[in-house]
């Protein structure tokens, strides 16, 4: 199994939260939360039950069809399992949750009894079927696990290198043209095949770029079928679809109607919120006013959407531009994508910045006696400060945006940053940061 920080924050749930929550691991579909759980369970449980109720046999069903009586409900499991259990040393894990609603309800009873840990995991897990006439229990400690960051794919591919980008950037000083192109090009690898971990299980076991996104179109594939059996239009996969090529026409919002292809009604709200509890989208909303917190003033009406894992959004790329084609892969690694393929990188720093449990924001604002608008891609909270980002896929002479930004909302800027392909430098009080160093800049707000 691949090194994830999920095992980090389990054992955290482990010693300061069970035996009186449950955890529920959550997050999209083959971002690896079974895997996790159950490699958890191995190493610190004397002994666990693992229930797939995506794959249940028809005897261990009936197990569950009552748990009221909690003596004889474990005496059962443990029959039809052959698993024994030893009170406070061993864990169940409830796989995919959300298929089976009455059990995650009986969550609450199970804790309070106290003589198990409980490990759920689920995707779709506040569609409204699937929390349909039963009680969300209270007792559950929620770890978001998302497809694999840019680490977690250096360790899973035997570089070892992070801590060396952690130290060029605590120096503030340019890493050199050679270095840093080095550096950038082992992120456009990241880029190009994401974080799901089967895509990067095959890449580590030497599969070229054609079979790996093979297997990024059957994650893409199996989204969509979950989506139409959430509603049966296919409008929700619609939208879904629609996501790069909405980025690409440097539209100020997500528009539901380019991606339906009528006019919105308000079913279409309910699937848009559907699309995000698949976690399969990263949202990013305009905050009207950034000199106030900046969930106050966020505009639930615009916003855009991102996809979850970039090596995803690579692939999606295939179809949204086709005059890429089949080249997407050797270009991508070789710097050599159009320049109006920048919405590419912000998708990576989208997924970047997500990762770290922080909301996405960005500000769009009129140009003064001008039909055109300025916008700034992302903002962060740090403290009382806002941190504005600007991202570029290669050049960053222009940076009007930033710039107005700046000298508007400036007593309530911490600092500013301009990320790009471009090495390590400085411009008043803007920073140039090579966008492979943006995790070290989040540690340190």
């Amino acid at each position: 199994m691949f090194r994830r920080k999920a095992i980090d924050k389990l054992k955290d749930w482990k010693d300061n939260f069970a035996p009186q929550y449950a955890v529920l691991l959550e997050g999209a579909r083959r971002v690896g939360k079974s895997t996790i759980a159950e490699e958890f369970a191995k190493e610190n449980y004397r002994s666990y039950i693992k229930i797939d109720f995506a794959n249940i046999t028809n005897e261990l069903s009936e197990v569950f069809k009552d748990i009221a009586n909690l003596e004889r409900f474990f005496l059962r499991l443990q029959t039809v399992t052959g698993i024994t259990l030893y009170k406070r040393e061993s864990a169940i894990i409830f796989d995919e949750i959300q298929l089976n609603p009455p059990v995650r309800q009986a969550i609450k009873y199970l804790v309070h009894d106290g003589r198990y840990d409980y490990i759920e995991t689920g995707s779709l897990i506040s569609i409204k079927k699937n929390v349909k006439n039963i009680v969300i229990p209270s007792e559950e400690h929620k770890i978001q696990v998302h497809s694999m960051d840019y680490e977690e794919f250096l360790w899973a591919t035997g570089n070892d290198t992070f801590g060396v980008l952690r130290d060029l950037y605590k120096l503030n000083e340019e890493v050199g043209n050679g270095t840093n192109r080095k550096l950038m090009k082992d992120f456009r690898t990241y880029m190009a095949i994401g974080g799901m971990p089967q895509a990067v299980q095959a890449y580590v076991d030497g599969k070229n770029f054609s079979q790996i996104d093979a297997i990024k179109r059957e994650i893409i594939n199996l989204y969509i079928d979950d989506f139409k059996k959430i509603d049966d239009s296919g409008l929700i996969g619609r939208m879904y679809k629609s996501i790069p090529s909405q980025l690409a026409t440097n539209k100020k919002r997500y528009i539901i109607s380019n991606a339906t292809q009528k006019r919105k009604i308000d079913k279409d709200e309910e699937r848009l919120a559907d699309l995000l509890d698949s976690k399969t989208v990263i949202p990013c909303y305009n905050t009207m006013n950034p000199s106030i917190t900046l969930s106050q003033t966020r505009d639930d009406e615009t916003f855009k959407l991102y996809l979850s894992d970039i090596g995803l959004f690579t692939t999606m790329l295939f179809d949204s531009t086709p005059e890429t084609g089949e080249n997407i892969y050797s270009k991508l690694l070789s710097d050599k994508l159009p320049a109006d393929l920048g919405y590419l990188y912000e998708n990576a720093v989208a997924q970047i910045i997500i990762s770290t449990g922080r909301e996405l924001y960005y500000h769009t604002w009129n140009k003064e006696n001008s039909t055109h608008s300025y916008e700034v891609d992302f903002i962060v909270q740090s403290g009382k400060k806002i941190i504005p980002f600007e991202v570029k896929s290669s050049a960053r002479k222009n940076h009007e945006s930033i710039d107005a930004f700046c000298a508007k909302y400036k007593r309530y800027i911490g600092n500013s940053y301009l990320l790009s392909q471009k090495d390590v430098s400085e411009e008043e009080n803007l920073k140039f940061k090579p966008i492979y160093m943006l995790p070290f800049i989040l540690e340190d707000l």
